[in-house]
Parts: structure tokens; C-alpha cells; sequence
């Protein structure tokens, strides 16, 4: 016997939403530029962090539900020297390796290198990710504090953080696990610049669909953690901010391509 269901449209979409927010493996990669790029499915997901989380700040705070409500393509891995080259023509990083994550350059650099990059396609597709569609890429479809669970004990298989102090480097990418969607170095290696100004308290009256962050403010918002950074700083939830003009060698970004 053949079961039949009939399902309503509204009933469907759900189903379809329930299905791409599920921690699996993204199949699609393509190649824009000379960077790899993972397709994100659009999907609503919780950002911020609540406050049992060990480790949580009042900036994570509350909880609260995003949809990202059109699919798009973000970076395997940070953008590496090599890349920042091929565009930019020099390389501003300290620890210097083709294949390691540039570093050392502020917002604004970043800014120049996207404008080069959309001169060169001939469209603005490329930007930076907000701080929503980087949260909603980093869970994977998971609700834990990090893309493989709750453990930190477990981090250094996806992760490079900071067992090494300042006296260490960055390290190339792709080296640990991706998260569930195929994305490397979500935490750890070096923390990477993202599109929104930041505001400790944006999470109190952000809009529930495709957050774009304050229209104004001093600092810019990067996420993700470091290879200097606590494991705690590592956690999917967690904000930090910098002077747009700032220049750290362990701090990256990736890249954001609209479909």
C-alpha cells in the first residue's frame, strides 16, 4: 500500500526549513576569483547565547530568532596571503605564508580589497558577511556553543587557539575540521572582520530578518576567535569589536558572495 500525504504550502515550507537548518555537509562549492566558496541555504536560526552558557556576556544577550532569507555564498577559509596578493599587490601580514590567513589589515583595507574584486567582476557581489549571516554560517545548523558541540576539550580538532601566546603565528587554513557545512577555521586562527558597526545592545531591537547591525557607531564588529584566543572566545555566540582602522596580526577576514 502506497501512503499518500498532502501537505499545505505553509506545512511544506516548514519542512524545507526544518531540513536546511540540519548540521549536514553543503555539496555546493564554487570558484569565484580564484576562492572557494560554500553555498549557504537560507534558514532561521537562534543568535546570541543565553545566560547559562558559561562564558556568555550581556552583548550575546538575549537569545533571539534570525531568519537569513536569501541562500548565499560564503569562503571555504579566511582569505589567505596568496589571494590578498593576487589582488592587492602586497602582503601586510606578519607571520608571512601563501597559504596562511592575511592578517594585519583594519576594515577599511578590507574594504579596498572588496572594491578590487568587484571592479575586477564588473558587479558588487562581493562584501563582507553581516554579523548574522557569519553566526548563522558558524552554527551550521547547530545550537551548541560550538559548530561540533559543548566540549571545549574537544576544539583543538577544529580549531587553532591559544595554547601558543603571542610568541606564536597563525597557521594555514583548512589544516583542522570544518564545521557541518564544510566551512574551515569558523573558529579560531585568526578573527575575521564582518559587515555590522557594533552595539552591546543591538541583540534588545534587532529585526528577526536579515539583521544588517547599527546604522552608525565607533567600532566595527569580528568574530570567530584567534589562535591567541581563550577557548571561550572561540564560541559560535561570541562578539567582539575593533576601531575600523585597527590592524592586529591575528585578525582576518572572509568573504561573502551574493547570488
Amino acid at each position: 500500500m502506497i501512503l499518500k500525504i498532502n501537505m499545505t504550502n505553509a506545512a511544506l515550507a516548514a519542512v524545507v526549513l526544518f531540513v536546511n537548518a540540519q548540521p549536514a555537509l553543503a555539496a555546493n562549492v564554487q570558484t569565484f576569483m580564484g576562492i572557494h566558496f560554500v553555498e549557504i541555504p537560507a534558514g532561521c536560526f537562534q543568535m546570541g547565547q543565553d545566560k547559562e552558557v558559561k562564558g556568555s556576556t550581556e552583548a550575546e544577550l538575549p537569545s533571539h530568532q534570525v531568519c537569513i532569507e536569501k541562500p548565499f555564498y560564503l569562503a571555504e577559509t579566511e582569505v589567505t596571503q596568496k589571494q590578498w596578493e593576487d589582488v592587492m599587490g602586497n602582503n601586510p601580514s606578519k607571520s608571512k605564508s601563501l597559504y596562511k590567513p592575511v592578517e594585519k589589515v583594519s576594515y577599511d583595507d578590507v574594504q579596498a580589497f572588496i572594491q578590487k574584486l568587484n571592479s575586477k567582476e564588473g558587479k558588487n557581489l562581493f562584501r563582507l558577511p553581516t554579523e548574522a549571516e557569519w553566526e548563522y554560517a558558524a552554527r551550521a545548523g547547530t545550537t551548541t556553543a560550538y559548530s561540533y558541540g559543548n566540549d571545549p576539550s574537544d576544539l583543538g580538532h577544529y580549531a587553532w587557539f591559544g595554547n601558543e601566546g603571542y610568541g606564536g603565528s597563525s597557521h594555514e587554513v583548512a589544516q583542522r575540521k570544518p564545521n557541518p557545512w564544510g566551512l574551515y577555521d569558523m573558529h579560531g586562527n585568526v578573527w575575521e572582520w564582518v559587515q555590522d558597526w557594533y552595539d552591546g545592545t543591538y541583540y534588545k531591537s534587532s529585526p528577526n530578518k536579515d539583521p544588517k547591525g547599527p546604522d552608525s557607531g565607533q567600532f566595527r564588529v569580528y568574530r570567530g576567535g584567534s589562535w591567541v584566543a581563550k577557548a571561550v572566545n572561540l564560541r559560535s555566540a561570541a562578539r567582539y569589536s575593533g576601531l575600523p582602522g585597527s590592524r592586529t596580526r591575528d585578525l582576518g577576514f572572509r568573504l561573502l558572495r551574493q547570488m
